[in-house]
């Protein structure tokens, strides 16, 4: 990324005849906002630069991350004002590109692709000096600092590092360079690029020549960058210029025009505090976006947590509905203890069957049934005997509700227990056929089971 820096050189005084008119405009750009290549200082460095020179007497043209129209307009309007004499200045900081031995300056919004595009969509730096040399107001200053590395390099051919000498320039003019030509230049991690910040400091010296300046602010980058980046200047100046002061002056002479410069300084505070509240608003606009972000990731782990507490419910309430759905080993509704037998119940079962029950080993165990075709729902006792010896008879008897509480069938089996027998089950049934009996219907059962009897159990199933 190149970045050429512009003309940033305050109130110079200049050694002229007695009685001349000492004009002192200065042309101010400072481009950060790239699409390509944004860099952080530039519109600081401006800022900064253009309040200085107003300070120092100069009437200020500022412009800030300009497109091409208004960088073309701001040069124009430069080149016109300055045929009234005295000293221009021009200060540019932003990308700058050299390519074939041209020097461009990249305007803010340029679509620029290849190479060739340069001619059409960037400000040849030539420009400039064209607009001071036929103004012909005899001192001119043109300070660069744009000499950053080239972010459209890929899709160039002959581009280069840094920037190239201009060899032609109006007589009276003074040039420099943020770094040697073909090398590149610091944006800085400050507000200010290293170059603009070491010339702020040396500028507003009193009565120091403007080479002397400008010899400080080369010995300080030297410095600073461990001799990397050393600026390079250009003068055909006849005559002493001083940006602050002269030999016979210890303090800075007021500019002619007072009011302009008041002015001036006044337009700029006014930018400057334009510039703090969008910078404020911006702040605001990023905190209010931060809160919405964070607001949204809450929601969004707000959602996934009920999505994820939905899924456990749906997998209990399915291993709720596979649990209902296995044998019950205790009935409600029913004794444990069978006084006229001394027997003990230590289950009861329910299961859908053919007209055989098939062995317990195959058997489904449930209490919701279908009506289709000829089917048994079978009761499966168990019971725990003494060791008795002898036969003992009892009877097990079951009664059928439908869904609307009406007995529907009662059945009695005659069971015994003989000998040595511990336990013992038996197994009886109700059968139905859905197209010849009307009596099962849809819905809730019910079913009550005796021995000897005493209710032992009180269970439910469905039919469906």
């Amino acid at each position: 990324m190149l970045i050429l820096a512009a003309l940033a050189v305050a109130a110079l005084i200049v050694s002229l005849p007695a009685g001349a008119a000492t004009q002192r405009l200065a042309l101010v750009i400072g481009n950060s906002a790239y699409e390509t290549g944004p860099l952080a200082n530039p519109v600081n460095d401006a800022a900064d630069m253009a309040a200085s020179l107003t300070r120092m007497g100069f009437t200020v043209i500022l412009k800030k991350n300009a497109n091409l129209e208004a960088m073309e307009e701001a040069i124009e309007n430069f080149g016109g004002r300055l045929k009234r004499g005295g000293v221009g200045l021009f200060y540019y900081a932003g990308h700058g590109i050299q390519a074939g031995g041209t020097n461009y300056l990249i305007p803010v919004g340029a679509k620029i692709k290849k190479e060739s595009d340069l001619r059409y969509r960037a400000v040849d730096a030539g420009r400039i000096l064209d607009e001071m040399q036929n103004a012909e107001n005899g001192m001119n200053i043109v300070i660069l600092d744009a000499c950053r590395d080239n972010p459209f390099n890929r899709s160039f051919r002959s581009a280069t590092r840094g920037l190239s000498i201009i060899s032609a320039a109006p007589k009276g003019t003074f040039l420099t360079y943020s770094t040697s030509p073909g090398n590149v230049a610091a944006d800085g991690r400050g507000r200010n690029s290293p170059y603009t910040e070491a010339l702020l400091r040396h500028m507003g010296t009193p009565g120091l020549p403007i080479e002397h300046v400008f010899k400080r602010v080369r010995q300080d980058l030297a410095a600073r960058t461990g001799g990397r980046q050393i600026p390079w200047e250009l003068s055909s100046l006849s005559g002493d210029f001083y940006f602050r002061g002269g030999p016979e002056a210890s303090v800075e002479a007021p500019p002619a025009d007072n009011s302009v410069a008041a002015a001036a300084l006044e337009e700029e505070r006014r930018k400057l505090a334009e510039e703090r509240e969008r910078l404020r608003k911006e702040d605001e606009e990023r905190r209010k976006l931060a809160e919405e972000r964070e607001r949204l990731r809450k929601e969004t782990e707000l959602a996934e947590a009920r999505r994820k507490i939905e899924e456990e419910r749906k997998k209990l309430e399915e291993e709720r509905q596979r649990l209902a759905s296995l044998p019950k080993p205790d009935p409600a509704g029913g004794a444990r203890h069978i006084a006229s037998m001394n027997a003990k119940v230590t289950a009861v079962k329910l299961f859908e069957s053919p007209y055989t029950a098939p062995p317990k080993e195959q058997r489904s165990y449930r209490t919701s049934f279908s009506r289709t075709n000829t089917r048994y729902v079978v009761w499966e006792l168990n019971l725990s005997f003494p060791a008795q010896g002898q036969r003992k008879d009892f009877a097990v008897e079951h009664i059928w509700f439908n869904p609307h509480g009406t007995e529907i069938f009662r059945s009695v089996f005659n069971g015994y227990v003989l000998g040595d027998w511990t336990w013992s089950y038996h197994n009886t049934g109700y059968g139905w056929r859905e197209v010849s009996n009307t009596t099962w219907i849809a819905g809730r059962y019910r079913v009550d089971l005796y021995v000897d009897g005493v209710k032992i159990a009180s269970e439910f199933f469905t039919m469906y």
